[in-house]
């Protein structure tokens, strides 16, 4: 592993690419901590302090952290993060398969997909400041207040923080494309991927401070000696098989016919198509727990509007996060939206047609709606497997903090959007950083094969 990373920096092209890289994450880390003009920066780590871990307000604060790498303590000119990007970006893409027209811009190539790159930037720009607008109203209405006298309510006030808000969510836009075009990986993923690595000396230091062995830990809340070997054995455990499910494959053989032209035959070779198993990879969870927002918002207010209700009381305790009617509604909306993505994005039709004119089949399949029935029940059936393993996920971290009573940023790291994210953007990395080795004939992360030792070719310039 040494010699490879050492391998990376003997390439120039390589080793500008992941500096340019690491530059732009420490850019994006230094404005994190630029703080928002007005906001009570103390008051608000008092409250978040003091809060419930539980409540619906604390979870949509954990849920908008994840995409911007802080926590409800500290509201900074990133606060909203990439989020309103990344809502643009989903709702194109649901609207290019539902649209004819965006659908066929979409396959002019790249021509059509800088087009709607260009409209998804746009869109950006309102949702970020319907956000700021909604963020803002509760730091200005909480109780105790978060902004400081001289500027609360004032128009000076809500000038200046939708105005930084919304800068700072289209500043890490731009982030994001300079490290697509100049950098190494996917540059909206790597933000992702920083403001949760971010996270972890929280969750360590929380871990440390709760430990049976520290003076300072709550009676209450001590973790011993078994939860933490269970917890690290527990997160090897799970990234182990968020990275066998990420990369599992259902080969479909597919054999391509045979073309004679002249005295030489061509083609029939024997292939497969591969299809994921997890082919939604963390869309489903990032809806799911979008949803899954509301219904504790919605059965608090019901409860404290109709004191006494016992129906609003019963569904506003079991909407709580740990409860079985809350794990359940989550799983089966997990089920919903795997199945939902898989129908939007995955078009089996398409692809045997695109088969058939490539002069392709499946063996025993006709080619067409045979070949299509046939791609669509295989993808049915993987489906299942993907949003089981995806509802497992989603529910370790919840019933790991509710059965052992240990704190949910700490559990959050052995699942959930967040570990899949990690997984997903390192895996991706590595993959990058591979092929760019191997193409000037150095072996990679991945690969120990004889022929792969660090050689030179003869005449590179490398």
């Amino acid at each position: 592993m040494f010699k490879t990373l050492i391998n990376i920096f003997r390439i120039p092209e390589l080793r500008n690419k992941v500096l340019f890289t690491l530059f732009m994450l420490a850019v994006y880390r230094i404005g994190y901590h630029v703080p928002l003009p007005g906001v009570d920066q103390a008051a608000m780590d008092k409250t978040a302090q003091s809060g419930d871990s539980g409540s619906p307000l604390s979870r949509l604060a954990d849920y908008v952290s994840l995409f911007s790498g802080g926590n409800l303590s500290q509201s900074t000119i990133f606060g909203l993060g990439i989020m309103p990007y990344i809502s643009s970006s989903i709702i194109f893409q649901l609207l290019t398969t539902v649209l004819p027209s965006l659908e066929k811009l979409q396959k002019e190539g790249e021509t059509g997909r800088k087009k709607i790159q260009e409209w998804t930037r746009y869109a950006t720009v309102p949702l970020c400041l319907i956000q700021a607008i909604f963020w803002l109203s509760f730091l200005n209405n909480s109780d105790p207040p978060m902004v400081v006298p001289e500027l609360r309510g004032t128009f000076t006030f809500w000038l200046m923080g939708i105005t930084s808000l919304t800068a700072g969510s289209i500043f890490m836009m731009w982030l994001g494309e300079q490290i697509d075009e100049y950098g190494l990986g996917n540059g909206i993923s790597l933000l992702i991927l920083a403001g949760i690595v971010a996270r972890m000396p929280f969750a360590i230091g929380l871990l440390v401070e709760q430990t049976s062995f520290s003076q300072a830990a709550d009676a209450t809340k001590q973790i011993g000696v078994g939860k933490i070997i269970f917890l690290v054995f527990s997160f090897i455990f799970v990234v182990a098989g968020s990275i066998l499910i990420t990369q599992a494959q259902r080969r479909i053989p597919i054999q391509q016919a045979k073309h004679t032209r002249g005295r030489r035959v061509y083609g029939g070779q024997r292939q497969f198509l591969p299809l994921r198993v997890n082919h939604g990879g963390v869309m489903p969870i990032i809806f799911a727990q979008s949803l899954m927002l509301f219904p504790g918002v919605f059965f608090g207010w019901l409860a404290h509007a109709f004191p006494g209700v016992r129906a609003f009381e019963f569904l506003n305790t079991e909407f709580a996060r740990g409860e079985y009617v809350y794990i359940m509604t989550e799983v089966a909306l997990i089920y919903f939206f795997s199945y939902f993505w898989n129908t939007v994005q995955f078009q089996p039709k398409e692809m045997a047609n695109q088969l058939r004119d490539y002069g392709s089949f499946i063996p025993g399949m006709r080619p067409g709606k045979r070949t299509a029935d046939y791609l669509e029940k295989v993808m049915v059936r993987i489906t299942y497997v993907g949003a089981a393993f995806l509802s497992i996920i989603a529910v370790v971290p919840t019933a790991v903090s509710a059965s052992m009573k240990i704190d949910w940023h700490i559990t959050a790291f052995l699942g959930g959007t967040g570990l899949l994210i990690v997984v997903a953007v390192a895996l991706d990395m590595v993959q990058r950083i591979e092929a760019n080795l191997l193409m000037r004939n150095y072996g990679g992360f991945l690969s120990g094969g004889p022929g792969q030792k660090g050689r030179r070719i003869k005449g590179s310039q490398f």
